[in-house]
């Protein structure tokens, strides 16, 4: 697996809701991950890390030569800003790479209470040219994660009219939103929950009516079908197909959206895009992914995919529907192999004769048929219907440690 070593290759940085999330992303080929203290980071949901766990996050990562990237990147207020330089200090003394910052005073504070640590500029700021990208160079950015709204034409400009040691970041899969880089005031409107300060409800996703002001609880149904009206709810991003066209545009790091999204997920779209980047430096120019790397992108919780606005079109909205697509389940995962049997953790009920797959670290998924199921007991169960269950499976190959076991979901 690529190490990133050269910098000539571009980076694969992934996300990291909480360690075992982070586990994920560096066992299945990240270069690097993102993630956020207990403060200043725009996810409130997932876990976070504290000082403690941030310090075991950073040695995990440097001892197998994986950077670690610190979410800065709210907009603090001012009773939140005094308490920013400790914080900052800490997080560098633990041995942090970059923090990941949008506001200039969170830059100027870090340029002085941190002078050693990279800063990137986070994609919530919106810089969309190249004289704003010039700009944050010169106030000491090392790294600037472009808005989302910018074509691959546009990113080649800005590499173009930019100096070559300033790096450029860009989404390259997950969940977008209704908003312009990120910044969206629907949330903290409805539910007074401000998606700015990392407490996103994504109000975008919800089904809406219309009510006229002087017939209130007269819902109006805005119809697109018999489903109803989802007309906030944008696609995901996918640019599995397209890393060659990331590339020749100048992007230095290629980042994956989701530090609220499953270690399942980070695992499968981290997976995928490593494969289909060592492809293009083995292939060239030319490279287009085997069908099962295209696969992958469908195997995990989706909603319909776009190549978001890399093309010059807007990616679109899914109007039939604010939930996700899901064709695969989890059913368990590899904690262990000795003498040709698997010890397996279980997530989700599955029975003795089902046809599963097995995505292992850095692999290409493999499927087999539990033909037998034992508990820990070594009794023969016909079931697995227990969360969290120890069981052991008789397979003929040795399936690695951290490994997912999955099943197609049947559609009734």
């Amino acid at each position: 697996m690529n190490t990133n070593k050269n910098k000539n290759v571009a980076e694969l940085l992934s996300p990291a809701g909480d360690m075992e999330r982070l586990l994920a992303a560096i066992n299945f080929g990240a270069d690097a991950v993102y993630l956020a203290g207990k403060e200043f980071g725009m996810r409130t949901s997932p876990s976070n890390f504290d000082m403690e766990n941030l310090k075991k996050a950073v040695e995990i990562c440097h001892k197998r030569g994986k950077k670690v990237y610190l979410t800065c990147n709210t907009l603090p207020r001012n009773d939140e800003i005094e308490r920013l330089p400790e914080f900052l200090s800490e997080t560098a003394h633990i041995g942090v790479d970059a923090f990941i910052i949008a506001d200039l005073g969170v830059l100027d504070i870090a340029k002085k209470a941190a002078p050693n640590i990279d800063v990137h500029i986070s994609t919530q700021l919106g810089a969309v040219n190249y004289m704003t990208a010039r700009a944050l160079y010169n106030m000491g950015a090392n790294r600037v994660v472009l808005s989302r709204e910018l074509s691959l034409e546009e990113i080649s400009t800005i590499r173009a009219k930019t100096d070559p040691k300033l790096e450029l970041e860009a989404f390259i899969h997950g969940s977008m939103c209704v908003s312009f880089s990120g910044r969206c005031l629907i949330s903290g409107y409805l539910t007074g929950r401000d998606a700015n300060r990392g407490d996103c409800t994504q109000p975008c996703r919800w089904k809406y009516s219309l009510v006229e002001e002087n017939r209130k609880g007269q819902y109006f149904p805005i119809v697109e079908d018999s489903k109803g009206t989802y007309f906030f709810n944008s696609r995901d991003l996918c640019m599995i197909e397209h890393i060659p066209e990331l590339l020749k545009a100048g992007i230095t790091s290629l980042k994956i959206e989701g530090r609220a999204k499953s270690a399942y997920y980070v695992s499968v779209i981290t997976n995928a895009y490593r494969h289909a980047l060592n492809g293009f430096y083995e292939t060239g120019e030319n490279f287009k992914p085997d069908k099962w790397i295209k696969e992958e992108v469908l195997k995990i919780s989706h909603r319909e995919y776009s190549t978001g606005f890399y093309f010059g079109k807007e990616p679109g909205q899914v109007y039939d529907s604010g939930g996700y697509i899901r064709e695969y389940k989890v059913v368990a995962v590899c904690e262990g192999y000795k003498n040709g049997v698997m010890q397996i953790s279980q997530r989700n009920k599955f029975f003795k004769g089902d046809k599963l797959e097995v995505l292992e670290p850095g692999g290409k998924p493999f499927k087999f048929t539990a033909e037998k199921i034992f508990d820990e007991f070594g009794n023969e169960i016909d079931v697995a219907p227990h969360a969290m269950q120890r069981l052991f499976i008789p397979i003929g190959r040795e399936v690695k440690t951290g490994a997912f076991m999955r099943k197609a979901i049947s559609v009734t």
